[in-house]
Order: C-alpha cells, then structure tokens, then sequence
C-alpha cells in the first residue's frame, strides 16, 4: 500500500507530463512483468520487491488516478456519479479477482498463475495501443459542451472552460494551500479508519463466537454493500450539499465500528447485521465526494499530479492502519484500543468537510467567503 500511495503521485505527474496512454503503458508493462517473473521468486525478500513495490506502483499507474483525472475532463454535470461508477467498477474487479485466483491456483499451481495473470497484463498492453488516445486525452471542448446545452434547450448550459485546461494551479502551489492538506488528512484518516478494521474483522468475529463460514459471509457481504455504498454516495452527493452526504458516510462508520465493539459485550446477530450494513455502505465512499472537489477547487494542467499526492495519504494510511491493528493487538490482548483508534481518525476525516472551508463550500462559495 505504500508503494501503491507514493506510485499514484509518480501516477500523477506522468499523466500531466506525457499523457495517459503512457500510464497504461507504463503500468501494464510493469505489471506483466512482475507477474511473469513472480512464479520465478525463491525469497520472501524477491517477492517484496517485485509483487510488493514494483507491483504496487504498477497498479498505481492504471488505477484510480489516470481514471479520475480523464472523467473528470469529460464529464462536469454528473461528475460525482460518474466518479462513483468508476469507484464502484474498481470494486466489483476486485471481488471477482479473488475467487478467480483461487480457483485458477488449485487448478494450475501458483506460479502458472502468476504467469496466467501476466498474460492478461500483455493482452490488455496489447489493447491500450489500438485506443485513440489523442480523443480520449482531450476530454469535451468548451465548443462541443455549448452545442450539446444549445441542442437540448431544458439542459442548463455546462461551464465555459474546458475540462482539459492549459492554465490551473500547480502541485508545488497546491501544497501551500490549506484545502490540499485537508484532502490529504482525508484520505490518510479514512483508510486508517477502515484499515484498522476490515482486517481484523474476521478473526474477531470467530473470537465472538460466529463460525469461520459465518465471519467470512459477513466480511464478504461487507464487499459487495461497499459497492452499493459508493454508487449511492456519487448519487446522493449530485443532489445534496456534499459535506452532508460526506457527515452521513463517516457517521455510518462510526456506527459500525461502535457495533462491532459493542459484540464483546452483546455477541449477537443485530449488532453483526449493523456492523455489515453501515461498514459495508461507507467504507470507500468518500472517494466520489473528494475526487469531485478536488476536480473543481484544483482544475487545470496539475490535478492529476495533485490527485496523486494526495493519495500518498490513502497508501500510508492503509499501510499504517493494518499494522496498527495487529500491532495494538500484540501488545494489549485485546481490540479496544484499535476501534477507539480507528473512531478517532473517522472523526479526523469528518472534521475536514466542516472545518475547511473550501471543501465544505465548494470553489464559488469559498470564492465568496474570502473576499
């Protein structure tokens, strides 16, 4: 996660410099490569630096930051949905992945697996070659917008500038502004928060008294409500100030941490039912609602370098909400200490949507507060 966090800002700053079609050129090329050398691995140490950093960065190069960076150029009315289907489709990869490789590894050995999966990375290089990227890159023109809005006289006419501008902050002049830092605090907290949690949540579970079959429906059912949850937030966020959709996903956190805890008391089915909804419908629903601001407070020739760094915030606070979580349980016997954690930096994250006022406003309203 570390390697994935500081690989979106390189991410970042390539889609700035050279264009998205080298993202996933880069980042495929990577990636077939170190699953093709990975079945080859005979130390802990190799796979570290191959499947760990090289891996990671790789990932990073074709994932959500060249993603969010091209919606954000084609689309301004629907941006936060679009962002959540995005989101949302990341999820459902992942879920499918899982047993995927688990079956394709009984079937095969792990190491033709490997060498499988790199074949896909090669077929899918392969495919982002053809892709006429010169199009893809240049998002909707102010030009192409108007004539759209002027067609369709009941849709509202889009704003006047182009979703691929030449002017716009930098991300050496970003860094010096507060609303950066509190995208960053956000990202960091969030994946603390839920990091200190989803991994633990299966052994604690078992620790309750639920059975392994049990505690692994539920971590699973989890997964899939976080794709509802995402979708529904980028919908919910179209409509309703953001730092309210933003209040109500963090408070649903904060319910089903408060649920889980309060098993050691109560082991019951009600509180996992509680705990499964309002974790699995909020873990990850941020990243529509943040995406979307940042695209509008930081629009112009350095967002995708400015989306990227701060998703260093999302690796590191991944990386260290994990190791937080086994490691507090190493050394009290116990998990309160990592849900008191993991609330606190929920209500860290919460806090920048009030507290900043640029991110809780938007960019007009901020405009105007400041003068």
């Amino acid at each position: 996660m570390v390697a994935f966090g500081f690989g979106s800002l390189l991410s970042g700053l390539v889609f700035d410099r050279l264009g998205p079609r080298f993202n996933y050129v880069i980042g495929l090329g990577m990636l077939a490569g170190c699953y093709g050398f990975a079945g080859k691995l005979e130390s802990i140490l190799s796979f570290y630096l191959v499947i760990g950093i090289c891996g990671g960065v790789g990932a990073a190069m074709v994932g959500i930051v060249p993603t969010q960076s091209l919606i954000s150029r084609w689309f301004t009315r629907g941006r936060t949905t679009a962002l959540s289907i995005a989101y949302s489709g990341q999820g459902i990869g992942v879920m499918m992945l899982a047993p995927a490789a688990q079956i394709t590894i009984e079937a095969i050995g792990w190491q033709d697996a490997y060498m499988l999966a790199s074949y896909g990375f090669m077929v899918a290089f392969g495919l982002i070659l053809l892709m006429p990227w010169v199009a893809i890159n240049a998002g909707v023109t102010p030009q192409q917008k108007n004539a759209n809005a002027t067609a369709n006289a009941n849709v509202p006419l889009a704003p006047k500038e182009s979703l691929a501008p030449k002017e716009g902050l930098s991300l050496g002049e970003a860094i010096k502004r507060a609303e950066f830092w509190g995208f960053f605090t956000i990202f960091g907290a969030s994946a603390i928060a839920v990091f200190s949690v989803s991994l633990q949540a299966v052994a604690y579970l078992v620790e309750r008294g639920f059975s392994t079959v049990e505690s692994a429906f539920a971590f699973g059912c989890i997964g899939m409500l976080t794709i509802l949850g995402i979708a529904l937030t980028g919908i919910l966020a179209e409509r309703y100030a953001r730092h309210l959709v933003a209040t109500l996903s963090y408070g649903l956190t904060i319910i089903g941490i408060i649920a889980l805890a309060a098993m050691q008391l109560y082991p019951s089915w009600f509180l996992l039912v509680v705990f499964v909804v309002a974790f699995g419908l909020s873990a990850g629903a941020r990243g529509p609602i943040i995406t979307a601001q940042m695209a509008e407070l930081f629009a112009g020739q350095g967002l995708a370098s400015i989306f990227g760094a701060t998703n260093i915030g999302q690796g590191c606070g991944a990386a260290l909400g994990a190791f937080l979580a086994g490691y507090l349980y190493d050394i009290t016997g116990g998990y309160n200490t990592g849900f008191a954690i993991s609330l606190g930096f929920a209500c860290l994250g919460l806090s920048m949507f009030w507290f900043v006022p640029a991110i809780r406003y938007g960019k007009k309203q901020s405009a105007t507060l400041s003068k």
